[in-house]
């Protein structure tokens, strides 16, 4: 069975296999604007929207 999947960048079909190299990208090209677009800081991950300290530890002895 051949898993197919969409590259990121230009949604062309891809082959999920080993040697496809570039997976999940189709090309070199492709793998390489990806990259060029987190070394310029444009994906961001957001955060937790709760710091640590905010969180509810489950302790209910008020």
């Amino acid at each position: 069975m051949n898993i197919v999947v969409n590259c990121p960048i230009c949604n062309s079909t891809v082959e999920w296999k080993s040697e496809n190299h570039y997976r999940p990208f189709c090309s070199e090209r492709c793998k390489k604007i990806d990259l060029g677009t987190w070394a310029a800081e444009n994906y961001v991950i957001s955060e937790s929207q709760e710091t640590p300290a905010e969180a509810d530890t489950g302790d209910d002895s008020d």
